[in-house]
Protein backbone atom coordinates (compact mmCIF):
# COMPACT_ATOMS: atom_id res chain seq x y z
CA UNK A 1 0.00 0.00 0.00
CA UNK A 2 1.38 3.37 -0.36
CA UNK A 3 2.68 4.71 2.22
CA UNK A 4 4.72 8.08 1.40
CA UNK A 5 1.42 10.21 0.22
CA UNK A 6 0.66 13.01 1.94
CA UNK A 7 -2.62 13.20 3.97
CA UNK A 8 -5.98 12.73 2.25
CA UNK A 9 -8.38 15.32 2.92
CA UNK A 10 -11.86 15.25 0.89
CA UNK A 11 -12.28 17.86 -1.62
CA UNK A 12 -15.65 19.90 -1.38
CA UNK A 13 -18.32 21.24 -3.05
CA UNK A 14 -16.89 24.55 -4.21
CA UNK A 15 -13.85 24.15 -4.65
CA UNK A 16 -11.78 25.27 -7.40
CA UNK A 17 -8.85 24.97 -9.35
CA UNK A 18 -7.55 25.94 -12.75
CA UNK A 19 -7.15 24.10 -16.02
CA UNK A 20 -3.26 24.59 -16.88
CA UNK A 21 -2.96 22.60 -19.60
CA UNK A 22 -5.62 20.51 -22.09
CA UNK A 23 -3.91 17.73 -23.94
CA UNK A 24 -4.17 15.32 -27.02
CA UNK A 25 -1.99 12.69 -28.11
CA UNK A 26 1.37 14.20 -30.32
CA UNK A 27 2.72 11.27 -32.19
CA UNK A 28 2.35 7.36 -31.85
CA UNK A 29 5.20 5.60 -30.70
CA UNK A 30 6.87 2.24 -30.95
CA UNK A 31 6.53 0.15 -27.43
CA UNK A 32 7.28 -3.31 -26.55
CA UNK A 33 4.24 -4.11 -24.88
CA UNK A 34 1.53 -6.54 -26.30
CA UNK A 35 -0.20 -3.73 -28.59
CA UNK A 36 3.06 -2.92 -29.58
CA UNK A 37 2.95 1.08 -29.70
CA UNK A 38 1.44 3.65 -27.51
CA UNK A 39 -1.00 7.15 -27.54
CA UNK A 40 1.06 7.92 -24.21
CA UNK A 41 2.63 11.09 -25.77
CA UNK A 42 0.41 14.01 -24.82
CA UNK A 43 0.95 17.56 -25.47
CA UNK A 44 -1.03 20.71 -25.19
CA UNK A 45 -2.58 22.24 -27.64
CA UNK A 46 -4.19 26.07 -27.63
CA UNK A 47 -7.82 26.98 -27.47
CA UNK A 48 -10.74 25.07 -27.07
CA UNK A 49 -11.11 21.75 -26.97
CA UNK A 50 -14.42 19.68 -27.73
CA UNK A 51 -15.12 17.06 -25.57
CA UNK A 52 -17.44 13.88 -26.01
CA UNK A 53 -18.65 11.18 -24.63
CA UNK A 54 -15.55 9.18 -25.46
CA UNK A 55 -13.11 11.90 -24.58
CA UNK A 56 -11.13 15.14 -26.16
CA UNK A 57 -11.02 15.36 -29.87
CA UNK A 58 -8.00 14.67 -31.93
CA UNK A 59 -7.09 12.61 -28.58
CA UNK A 60 -6.67 8.43 -29.02
CA UNK A 61 -5.55 5.58 -26.97
CA UNK A 62 -3.56 2.44 -28.54
CA UNK A 63 -4.46 0.29 -26.33
CA UNK A 64 -8.43 0.15 -26.23
CA UNK A 65 -8.69 -2.89 -24.19
CA UNK A 66 -7.14 -1.01 -21.05
CA UNK A 67 -7.47 2.59 -21.51
CA UNK A 68 -10.07 4.84 -22.89
CA UNK A 69 -13.78 4.30 -23.11
CA UNK A 70 -16.48 6.11 -21.07
CA UNK A 71 -15.48 4.96 -17.44
CA UNK A 72 -11.84 6.58 -18.48
CA UNK A 73 -12.93 9.30 -21.04
CA UNK A 74 -10.27 11.86 -19.52
CA UNK A 75 -7.21 11.71 -17.27
CA UNK A 76 -6.28 14.42 -15.15
CA UNK A 77 -3.43 15.19 -12.67
CA UNK A 78 -2.73 17.16 -9.90
CA UNK A 79 0.08 19.95 -11.14
CA UNK A 80 1.42 19.41 -7.99
CA UNK A 81 2.79 15.96 -8.82
CA UNK A 82 3.80 17.20 -12.65
CA UNK A 83 6.15 19.17 -10.27
CA UNK A 84 7.19 16.10 -7.80
CA UNK A 85 8.17 13.96 -10.64
CA UNK A 86 9.99 16.80 -12.71
CA UNK A 87 11.94 17.20 -9.07
CA UNK A 88 12.57 13.47 -8.72
CA UNK A 89 13.41 12.87 -11.86
CA UNK A 90 16.05 15.75 -12.50
CA UNK A 91 14.40 17.14 -15.76
CA UNK A 92 11.34 18.84 -16.40
CA UNK A 93 8.06 16.65 -16.43
CA UNK A 94 5.64 19.01 -19.48
CA UNK A 95 2.51 19.18 -19.10
CA UNK A 96 1.18 16.16 -21.12
CA UNK A 97 4.15 14.18 -20.07
CA UNK A 98 2.23 11.83 -17.55
CA UNK A 99 0.07 10.81 -19.90
CA UNK A 100 -2.67 13.20 -18.86
CA UNK A 101 -5.56 15.36 -20.72
CA UNK A 102 -5.91 17.74 -18.05
CA UNK A 103 -3.22 18.98 -15.80
CA UNK A 104 -5.37 20.79 -13.12
CA UNK A 105 -3.79 23.40 -11.03
CA UNK A 106 -4.92 24.67 -7.38
CA UNK A 107 -7.07 21.23 -6.77
CA UNK A 108 -6.13 18.54 -5.39
CA UNK A 109 -7.78 16.06 -7.88
CA UNK A 110 -6.79 13.05 -5.89
CA UNK A 111 -8.65 13.77 -2.87
CA UNK A 112 -11.83 14.31 -5.09
CA UNK A 113 -14.51 11.78 -4.06
CA UNK A 114 -15.13 8.76 -6.59
CA UNK A 115 -18.58 10.00 -8.29
CA UNK A 116 -17.94 13.46 -7.69
CA UNK A 117 -18.94 15.84 -10.37
CA UNK A 118 -16.70 18.46 -11.58
CA UNK A 119 -17.25 21.85 -14.33
CA UNK A 120 -14.09 21.98 -16.41
CA UNK A 121 -15.03 25.02 -19.05
CA UNK A 122 -18.71 23.40 -20.39
CA UNK A 123 -18.38 19.70 -20.09
CA UNK A 124 -19.36 18.15 -16.83
CA UNK A 125 -17.27 15.53 -15.79
CA UNK A 126 -17.77 12.81 -13.39
CA UNK A 127 -15.01 11.32 -11.02
CA UNK A 128 -14.35 7.94 -11.99
CA UNK A 129 -11.48 5.78 -10.40
CA UNK A 130 -7.58 6.36 -9.73
CA UNK A 131 -5.21 5.96 -12.36
CA UNK A 132 -3.19 2.49 -12.40
CA UNK A 133 0.81 2.46 -13.63
CA UNK A 134 1.47 -0.02 -15.84
CA UNK A 135 4.56 -0.89 -17.86
CA UNK A 136 3.70 1.36 -20.78
CA UNK A 137 4.35 4.51 -18.53
CA UNK A 138 7.44 3.20 -17.05
CA UNK A 139 8.73 2.58 -20.20
CA UNK A 140 7.73 5.72 -21.54
CA UNK A 141 9.23 7.67 -18.21
CA UNK A 142 12.28 6.15 -18.56
CA UNK A 143 13.34 4.16 -15.52
CA UNK A 144 12.92 0.62 -14.53
CA UNK A 145 11.53 1.79 -11.03
CA UNK A 146 9.05 4.85 -12.10
CA UNK A 147 6.15 2.21 -11.56
CA UNK A 148 7.21 1.43 -8.31
CA UNK A 149 7.88 4.89 -6.90
CA UNK A 150 4.16 5.85 -8.70
CA UNK A 151 2.66 3.35 -6.69
CA UNK A 152 4.51 4.60 -3.59
CA UNK A 153 3.62 7.91 -3.96
CA UNK A 154 0.09 7.35 -4.02
CA UNK A 155 -1.19 10.35 -6.28
CA UNK A 156 -1.64 8.70 -9.25
CA UNK A 157 -4.34 10.93 -11.09
CA UNK A 158 -8.00 10.73 -11.97
CA UNK A 159 -10.18 9.28 -14.22
CA UNK A 160 -13.47 11.03 -15.08
CA UNK A 161 -16.68 9.99 -17.15
CA UNK A 162 -18.60 12.93 -19.45
CA UNK A 163 -21.97 13.98 -17.88
CA UNK A 164 -22.42 16.60 -20.19
CA UNK A 165 -20.27 16.88 -23.70
CA UNK A 166 -18.35 20.59 -24.21
CA UNK A 167 -15.38 22.71 -24.97
CA UNK A 168 -12.13 23.16 -22.34
CA UNK A 169 -9.36 25.51 -22.78
CA UNK A 170 -6.40 26.24 -21.12
CA UNK A 171 -7.07 28.78 -18.20
CA UNK A 172 -10.97 27.61 -17.55
CA UNK A 173 -11.93 27.10 -13.68
CA UNK A 174 -12.05 23.39 -12.79
CA UNK A 175 -14.97 24.22 -9.89
CA UNK A 176 -16.29 21.11 -7.80
CA UNK A 177 -20.24 21.18 -8.20
CA UNK A 178 -21.13 18.09 -6.34
CA UNK A 179 -19.98 15.61 -3.89
CA UNK A 180 -21.22 12.24 -2.70
CA UNK A 181 -20.17 12.61 0.99
CA UNK A 182 -18.99 8.94 1.36
CA UNK A 183 -15.42 10.03 2.62
CA UNK A 184 -13.99 7.65 0.08
CA UNK A 185 -11.71 10.27 -2.10
CA UNK A 186 -9.29 8.85 -5.61
CA UNK A 187 -6.57 8.17 -3.39
CA UNK A 188 -8.36 6.21 -0.96
CA UNK A 189 -9.43 4.18 -3.55
CA UNK A 190 -6.05 3.26 -4.88
CA UNK A 191 -4.60 2.92 -1.44
CA UNK A 192 -6.90 0.84 -0.19
CA UNK A 193 -6.88 -1.86 -2.74
CA UNK A 194 -7.52 -4.65 -0.25
CA UNK A 195 -9.61 -2.72 1.92
CA UNK A 196 -13.19 -4.13 2.04
CA UNK A 197 -14.74 -1.47 3.97
CA UNK A 198 -13.93 1.05 1.40
CA UNK A 199 -14.94 -1.27 -0.55
CA UNK A 200 -18.52 -2.27 0.66
CA UNK A 201 -18.80 1.83 0.80
CA UNK A 202 -18.54 2.31 -2.80
CA UNK A 203 -20.52 -0.18 -3.54
CA UNK A 204 -23.55 0.63 -1.29
CA UNK A 205 -23.43 4.30 -1.70
CA UNK A 206 -23.18 3.03 -5.92
CA UNK A 207 -26.26 1.09 -5.42
CA UNK A 208 -28.35 3.48 -3.99
CA UNK A 209 -27.33 6.88 -6.11
CA UNK A 210 -28.00 4.59 -9.09
CA UNK A 211 -24.67 5.39 -10.45
CA UNK A 212 -22.64 2.68 -11.93
CA UNK A 213 -18.99 2.01 -10.54
CA UNK A 214 -15.74 2.13 -12.71
CA UNK A 215 -15.22 -1.84 -14.44
CA UNK A 216 -12.15 -1.86 -12.34
CA UNK A 217 -14.24 -1.49 -8.77
CA UNK A 218 -17.29 -3.32 -9.92
CA UNK A 219 -14.65 -6.35 -10.46
CA UNK A 220 -12.99 -5.61 -7.24
CA UNK A 221 -16.51 -5.14 -5.24
CA UNK A 222 -17.51 -8.40 -6.69
CA UNK A 223 -14.41 -10.38 -5.20
CA UNK A 224 -14.30 -8.62 -2.09
CA UNK A 225 -18.54 -9.12 -1.26
CA UNK A 226 -17.74 -12.64 -1.96
CA UNK A 227 -15.08 -12.65 0.61
CA UNK A 228 -12.19 -12.77 -1.43
CA UNK A 229 -9.15 -10.95 -1.95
Amino acid sequence: MPSSAPPVAVVAVGATGTVAAVCVVSALHADAGSVGTTAIDKRPVDGAVRLGELGLYADVQADRAHHGGPDQAVYAIDAVESAHWSSELGREVAPGGLGENLLIDGLAVDDLEIGARVRAGTALLEVTAPRTPCMTFQRWMGTDDFRAQYHQRGRTGVYFRVIETGEITAGDTFLVELTPDHGVTVAATYGGARDRDLTRTLDSWARESGVALHHELEKRATRHLRGER
